[in-house]
């Protein structure tokens, strides 16, 4: 047979996209939140600066 042939085969299916877990996206959420702060109390360490002046 000739290898000059057509093959009809069934499209792969899509994967689906990756679902993020809860317990990940509520770590990122309170990892942020705790890079701000510290982020925050750095640069005031650094900077000498007084909230409100």
């Amino acid at each position: 047979m000739s290898d000059n042939v057509i093959k009809f085969q069934p499209r792969p299916k899509p994967q689906p996209p990756r679902q993020t877990p809860p317990w990940a996206k509520r770590l990122l959420v309170v990892l942020a939140i705790a890079a701000f702060f510290i982020a925050a109390y750095v640069y005031f360490a650094l900077t000498g600066a007084a909230a409100g002046v």
